[in-house]
Order: C-alpha cells, then sequence, then structure tokens
C-alpha cells in the first residue's frame, strides 16, 4: 500500500494558512477576481444589512443629529481646560512591534514576522488620561504597576507625555500589565497579553482608597473616572467607597466597565459600556441590531441601579443613549477604518467631560462617538486629534 504523503498534507494545511491570512507568493495581497467576487457578496450583504438596521433604528430614533451653533462648540471646548478629572483605573503598556510576514514558520503552522520597529505607548487608564489631556483637561491619575522593567517603561511614558505619575504605586507582587501587539504591515497578526488579574488584597486597596480621599480633598475634582479593564485594581468596595464619597462632594462619576465588577456600578452618574460588556455583564442573548429589544433591558438595568445616564457603544453602529427622559441611537459616520483599539478609551474620556461640562445626553453621545471614530482612523491606541475634532464637530453638528 502507497504510503500517504505528509508532504501534501503540509502543503494543504500551509495554502490554508496563506489563504487565511492573504498571504500569496508576491505578499499580503489577494487576486482581483476574487476580490470583486467578495465584495460583491460583501456590498449585498451590507444592503440587506442597512434595510434592516433602518426598519429597527427608525422605531426610536428622535433624529440624527442635535445641531449646536458653531462658537457654541467651541466654547465647550474651551471649558474642557477648566476640569480636573480623576482617573481610577488599570494601567498598561501597550507594545507593538511592526514588521512584515512574507512566510510561513517551518515549525508551527504560523507566519513569521520580521520585525522593523518597536515601539510602546500608554493603555488602559493611560491612554484615558492621554485623551483627557489632549482635549484639554487635567487629568489626575491613580494607578498601579508592577516593580518591573514595564513598570518603568509606564511611568516613563507618563513623564514623556507630561503626565504626572506621582500616584502610579508598584506593587511588588504582581507584573505589569502588557499588551504587545504584532503587526505585519497595517494588518495585526497576534496580540500577546502579560498580567496578572486577581483584585488588590485588602491593605493595597485602603492604600489607594487613601490616595483619592488626599486628591478629592486637595483638587477641585469635576469628574471621577473609573477605567476598569478586570486588572484588578478596582473592586467592589472601592467602587462603592468612591462613589459614596463624590456624591457627598457633589462630584460626578462615570465608569467604563468590564464583566467582574458590571454588577457594581451603582448610583454611577454615567455609565458606558460597549454592547459586549453590557450583554455579557447582564447575561444576555440578544443581537446588537435588535435595539427595541436593547431599549427595553437598558431602560431597566438603569432603572434598577439609578444610573444617571446609560451610554452604549455599538462598534461600527455607533452608540446609544439614554439619560431617563430621552433614548436615542446615532449612527457612527462612515470612516477609513485602521484600528479600533482604544477607541472605548477616547469615548469615555469625551463623554465624561461632556456630563462635566453640562451637556445634554444627545450631544454627549454625539460628540462622544465622532472622537471614538476619529481615532479608528489610525493604527494602535492613539489620543484624539482635538482641532481635528472640533473640525469635524463643527462641520457635522453645527448648524
Amino acid at each position: 500500500m502507497k504510503k500517504p504523503d505528509e508532504s501534501a498534507g503540509s502543503n494543504n494545511r500551509s495554502l490554508a494558512l496563506r489563504k487565511t491570512f492573504g498571504l500569496t507568493k508576491s505578499g499580503w495581497e489577494l487576486s482581483v477576481k476574487d476580490c470583486s467576487h467578495s465584495c460583491l457578496i460583501l456590498g449585498l450583504y451590507l444592503a440587506v444589512g442597512v434595510i434592516f438596521l433602518a426598519f429597527n433604528f427608525t422605531t426610536f430614533v428622535a433624529s440624527k443629529n442635535q445641531a449646536v451653533k458653531r462658537d457654541d462648540i467651541e466654547d465647550i471646548f474651551s471649558k474642557f481646560s477648566e476640569l480636573n478629572v480623576l482617573i481610577i483605573g488599570d494601567a498598561m503598556v501597550d507594545n507593538y512591534l511592526w514588521g512584515k510576514a512574507d512566510r510561513i514558520s517551518a515549525e508551527a503552522p504560523v507566519p513569521v514576522v520580521t520585525v522593523i520597529r518597536q515601539e510602546a505607548r500608554l493603555g488602559g487608564a493611560g491612554n484615558v488620561s492621554l485623551n483627557l489631556q489632549a482635549l484639554g483637561a487635567n487629568p489626575i491619575l491613580i494607578t498601579f504597576v508592577g516593580d518591573d522593567d514595564n513598570g518603568k517603561i509606564f511611568t516613563n511614558l507618563m513623564k514623556e507625555n507630561r503626565l504626572s505619575s506621582d500616584r502610579v504605586f508598584a506593587d511588588k507582587s504582581r507584573m505589569t500589565t502588557v499588551k504587545t501587539r504584532i503587526y505585519s504591515g497595517d494588518r495585526q497578526v497576534a496580540r500577546v497579553d502579560q498580567e496578572v488579574s486577581a483584585l488588590l488584597d485588602s491593605d493595597f486597596e485602603a492604600h489607594i482608597f487613601a490616595e483619592i480621599v488626599k486628591v478629592i480633598d486637595t483638587e477641585r475634582i469635576s469628574v471621577v473616572v473609573f477605567v476598569d479593564y478586570d486588572k484588578g485594581l478596582i473592586t467592589p468596595w472601592l467602587i462603592r467607597k468612591v462613589v459614596e464619597l463624590a456624591k457627598s462632594r457633589n462630584i460626578l462619576t462615570v465608569a467604563d466597565p468590564k464583566i467582574r465588577n458590571f454588577d457594581d456600578y451603582r448610583e454611577i452618574d454615567l455609565l458606558k459600556p460597549n454592547f459586549k460588556e453590557f450583554r455579557d455583564g447582564l447575561k444576555l442573548q440578544i443581537e446588537m441590531t435588535d435595539l427595541k429589544e436593547l431599549k427595553a433591558i437598558a431602560e431597566n438595568f438603569k432603572n434598577e441601579n439609578n444610573i444617571g445616564m446609560l451610554l452604549i457603544t455599538l462598534s461600527e453602529l455607533g452608540v446609544w443613549v439614554s439619560n431617563g427622559e430621552m433614548q436615542n441611537y446615532f449612527p457612527a459616520e462612515v470612516r477609513n477604518i485602521a484600528d479600533v483599539s482604544g477607541a472605548g478609551d477616547t469615548v469615555v474620556a469625551m463623554a465624561s467631560l461632556c456630563l462635566a461640562t453640562g451637556l445634554s445626553a444627545a450631544l454627549t453621545a454625539q460628540l462622544s462617538n465622532l472622537a471614538g471614530g476619529l481615532v479608528c482612523e489610525k493604527l494602535g491606541v492613539v489620543s484624539v486629534d482635538r482641532e481635528q475634532l472640533k473640525k469635524e464637530a463643527e462641520k457635522i453638528l453645527a448648524d
């Protein structure tokens, strides 16, 4: 009996992998015929999707945009510089390996990326701080890192970006969270995470809260922002104590939640989950396009937890917002999406400033929607460009 050709099986696996990653003999390319066929099918799906979405969304959308005067937009952005924002959240280093993949490894069916450039950026609560700074506000970050080289990289990045690292504390019991994204050209081919996600011990938790009290006692804080990436800094006890303290001082609270603490964000002035976080946090079986169902569930959740404003981001579909008086959906602007990493950080930063400035729920949602969309046009985690955002707001929202 003829022995099976093992090399043929290997070649088949290699070919399948090349198709998965878009690899051909000439690199990251697809044939024009294949691309045209795919685009035609995609176009048909999109057309059906648009009709379906239009049918669902128009059932409760009041208007696409709340018109504002051009001078009002300038005034809104100028007020951001008056705000001190306390950020409590998980710090991380976003590491990038930029290179080129033109072959499959002989050791395993994975692409080989030849690294050309390496870069480290502020991630998590650090990126929220960068966005707040870019928008003109004064961010004050309370967080922790590991007592390691990556922790030093984070604090150095804070200093390089003219952000205070005075309240970035080192925890000897854990490592600094690092997300390493590997790119071939402009395509992300892998991500490697290094982290410890266990909750803080009670002593460190008490230390963090004492620092929060100190900042609130000495600084004129307009809004407190929880940036929760489920990496251990934010605990149910800390949420409860900070919200109680903030309410006693008439300070607004905002949270960008993850799953573990989702049910603990009660009495929050603005909660900003993305759709997946909202669905998974409530253990729902619901489609993103079913906004009728989303509206009913969201209103019930908001009322049960006494949340002032609920802002749910819907990825490329836009945002949905409710403050008890109005519920509305605002579609995203059409863009050339390069990378969605960090868009949620930008949205929560913008929404926090809008809330602290006293803007309506509709305008808060629209400006946050624009800000999150703009950063998606750039590769990697970046902060929003304030002037670009102002110009886009004037173009789209000004009457």
